[in-house]
């Protein structure tokens, strides 16, 4: 059988692996088997909480576009279909933003909303 010669590429592979397992307990951060184990799977869930973390602000902006919409007897889908009619290109980011700050020009994109519901 020939002989491998692999240089430093073992050492390196082993290197980065421990060196993404620092802050880790215990032997998760020193013995390579248990590293690899451990960053394999905290790099599995960075993957989907990277997913799961657009759902979760989605849902955050909808609940402060709902309270702030309800504080003018507006429901959220009554504001959101009224913005649709009026034309109102605003995304769910920017809405809770002026929802949470501006309470003004929140209340100008309520009226807005109603006067485009009753048009119709």
């Amino acid at each position: 059988m020939p002989r491998v010669r692999r240089g430093n590429k073992r050492l390196v592979r082993r290197k980065k692996t421990l060196s993404l397992a620092k802050g880790y307990w215990g032997t998760k951060s020193k013995l390579h088997r248990s590293a690899k184990e451990a960053v394999e799977r905290a790099l599995k869930f960075a993957y989907l909480h990277r997913r799961t973390k657009k759902r979760d602000f989605r849902s955050l902006w909808i609940v402060r576009i709902s309270a702030a919409a309800k504080l003018h007897n507006l429901s959220y889908s009554k504001f959101m279909l009224g913005l649709r009619k009026a034309g109102v290109n605003l995304n769910r980011k920017m809405l809770a933003e002026i929802a949470a700050t501006d309470q003004a020009a929140f209340k100008s994109l309520v009226d807005t909303a109603n006067k485009a519901l009753n048009a119709h």
